[in-house]
């Protein structure tokens, strides 16, 4: 299999590329190096005979062209997006512009791509588009989990933008007939991922004995999915996910932001500790963000029943490798907090209009 993967060097297309690479499988990285991408993510690959980079933009129809015309691909993994939800709300013009745009125009070149191609190459290509679980909107506490049927309800701007990149990709399955997979998952942790979502945020605090912010009163309920399992059912899915089906991906490890907060507090405790108080005290209660999801949840029955994929990391085992990880790879993290990438506070003073109204 030959995999053009979109986004390779972000946090989660690299645990994707470092797998397949793993798994003997042919890998164009295709990456515009935004803020959140680092090549040093794909160290251990990089010199492998079975990978290769171009750095290109999905935005670009012309170098799209390119790398499909050179590469040959027999599968597309669509992982290049704007994915933080706090920078969303201050600046949703690069999300419309990378999540929708991008995707369109990546559509387009695969669409020309496979119409390309051979009976026998139509057979065995296939477009895997990923996104989120954010794209079905928030949960009640005592709601089930979001089925692959559930109605979306985005509630940010990033979400907003997701939600229609997977609306063009099912599009054009059902118009154009191209071969198409789609997944969505639970909120993703591990290593490498950049320092401005929440467990990164956390540890990189508690090492520098920062106030460890917490939105409003840390109530609101996510379900954490360890990278290298995300990674795992993404090419579960690329190998053996029927077309034009969708497939949500959860880590079964739902807890409350405060609880989770505390979590990595107590690992860090135990693992560093430097303080004489517990990293806990640092815990600091700031203005919530605007239009915050209470509660994600996802059932992951059908692609645990349908591909037999389940979670190999579960409750606090992959806490503890992330922290362990950030402990041992200061030398990744720290050229990002020297570059001031790290601490900003983002999407705190939405014009009032733009705010969602209560649910």
């Amino acid at each position: 299999m030959r995999i053009l993967v979109t986004g390779g060097a972000g946090f989660i297309g690299s645990a994707v590329i470092r797998q397949a690479i793993h798994k003997g499988f042919t890998v164009l990285n295709l990456d515009k190096l935004t803020y959140a991408a680092n090549l040093q993510n794909l160290q251990n690959v990089a010199e492998h005979p079975n990978y290769s980079f171009q750095q290109s933009d999905i935005c670009d129809p012309l170098s799209l062209k390119t790398a499909f015309d050179t590469f040959k691909p027999t599968a597309v993994m669509h992982l290049a997006a704007e994915s933080h939800v706090d920078r969303s709300i201050d600046g949703p013009d690069a999300f419309i512009k990378t999540n929708i745009i991008g995707t369109f125009n990546l559509l387009t070149a695969a669409r020309e791509y496979y119409g390309s191609l051979s009976d026998v190459h139509k057979t065995a290509f296939r477009f895997h588009h990923v996104s989120t679980d954010e794209v079905y909107g928030d949960l009640d506490l005592d709601e089930p989990a979001f089925e692959e049927t559930t109605a979306y309800d985005p509630s940010s701007p990033y979400s907003a933008s997701k939600a229609a990149s997977d609306h063009l990709v099912r599009a054009w399955g059902r118009t154009y007939g191209l071969p198409i997979v789609l997944t969505n998952c639970s909120n993703n942790y591990g290593p490498f991922q950049f320092p401005e979502k929440l467990i990164p945020v956390v540890i990189l605090k508690a090492l520098n004995e920062e106030p460890i912010p917490v939105y409003g009163t840390g109530d609101n309920i996510r379900d954490w999915l360890y990278v290298e399992d995300h990674a795992d059912a993404l090419l579960t899915v690329l190998k053996n996910g029927a077309l034009g089906q969708t497939y949500n991906i959860g880590g079964n490890n739902e807890r409350t932001n405060l609880d989770l907060v505390k979590t990595i507090c107590d690992i860090m405790d135990a693992k560093f500790p430097n303080r004489k108080e517990s990293y806990k005290e640092l815990i600091t209660f700031v203005t919530d963000r605007p239009g915050h999801d209470r509660r994600y949840a996802v059932n992951a029955s059908k692609i645990k029943d349908q591909l037999g994929w389940t979670p190999s990391i579960s409750f606090d085992e992959g806490f503890k490798k992330t922290v362990d990880w950030y402990l041992e790879n200061e030398v990744w993290w720290r050229p990002l907090l020297s570059a001031s990438m790290f601490g900003q506070r983002l999407g705190t003073q939405p014009p009032a209009e733009r705010m969602q109204a209560p649910k």
